[in-house]
């Protein structure tokens, strides 16, 4: 079963019966199920691999559906989690694989916990700060992991292998289009699939046990340009990662209750006392109207559209400034 299943993927010499036996074996944390994500996941399932481990903090809208393929108008209307609708849809294309789906921000707790026993990580995320927390934490483990990046419609891509490639803050001065964001300046279909061919192309590589040489990936699929260049001379023995005295800074920086959510016009706020049964008994006692699928509470407040996850997360819409964020905050709960 298992053979004609994949009989494709192992006639492909480069892989091979052993190199198919390996990917079957291995685990894969992807981080963000946005539009990267969710076509990685479903390239990573249907390749193969044992088990899936997903976290993202956000649910469906409306605007995902152009480019964020496990999602539908039903998953939508009833705001369901990304990584909710993501495990549905890919047990739907496996039945038989192991799937951890996790509703939160990566922070440093939450992804020291979900990095343990996984062979790869895979970037899917829209913001700097998270990218530079995968990498520090990537190369204090020894865990490789793949970049992908996307905006309008350029792709970039690169693997990070700890112990043989310098790492992703040593290329951040070589990578194109690190202030754009896709909310920002918008992206289209193709440019996403050209970023998650590298990215699966690199972890199929990497989980097969066959030889990876790494290099920077990026192009415009709109222009037609296309351009790969090694990157290993760019090491800096200074860097705080990798250098010949890592320190891993961001995973040693004090974390806020507040954060802002890269070109969304939303602030995130998030505290223990804020647990979901709390949240509702709350709303209830001030007379707040909400709504609940039973995963994310929605209700407005002061003309913002604000949603309440079971961890103590909430998401203000409508609002960028963290100062504005605090003093409604305190408006809320006094």
């Amino acid at each position: 079963m298992m053979q004609n299943r994949y009989s494709r993927q192992i006639l492909f010499q480069e892989i091979g019966a052993q190199g198919q036996r390996n990917i079957n074996q291995k685990t894969v944390l992807i981080v963000g199920m946005g539009a990267l994500g969710t076509h990685l996941a479903e390239g990573l399932v249907r390749a193969g691999i044992k088990k899936l481990r997903i976290i993202d903090r956000d649910y469906i809208e409306t605007s995902n559906l152009q480019r964020q393929t496990l999602f539908n108008e039903q998953d939508a209307q009833k705001a369901v989690p990304k990584v909710i609708a993501a495990e549905r849809a890919l047990k739907r294309i496996r039945a038989d694989v192991e799937i951890e789906a996790v509703i939160d921000h990566a922070d440093v707790p939450v992804l020291a916990q979900l990095i343990e026993n996984v062979d790869v990580i895979m970037d899917a995320t829209d913001n700097f700060e998270t990218r530079m927390l995968i990498n520090d934490m990537a190369y204090q483990k020894g865990i490789p992991w793949i970049y992908g990046g996307v905006v309008r419609s350029t792709y970039v891509e690169a693997p990070f292998i700890p112990g043989q490639t310098p790492c992703f803050q040593c290329l951040v001065p070589q990578i194109p289009s690190m202030n754009l964001t896709c909310d920002t300046v918008g992206v289209i279909q193709p440019a996403v699939t050209m970023t998650t061919s590298f990215q699966l192309r690199d972890a199929l590589k990497i989980l097969a046990e066959t030889p990876l040489t790494p290099k920077l990936t990026y192009g415009d699929i709109w222009e037609g340009t296309h351009y790969t260049f090694s990157f290993n001379k760019v090491k800096k023995c200074t860097c705080p990662t990798c250098g010949d005295h890592p320190n891993y800074p961001s995973l040693t920086q004090q974390q806020s209750h507040f954060a802002t959510l890269c070109g969304r016009d939303t602030v995130q706020y998030q505290h223990s006392e804020l647990q979901f049964d709390a949240l509702l008994s709350f709303l209830k006692r001030r007379g707040i109207d909400y709504k609940s699928n039973g995963y994310i509470v929605q209700f407005q407040f002061e003309q913002h559209r604000i949603i309440g996850f079971q961890n103590g997360r909430l998401l203000i819409h409508n609002l960028k400034d963290i100062d504005k964020a605090h003093k409604l905050i305190n408006q809320l709960f006094g």
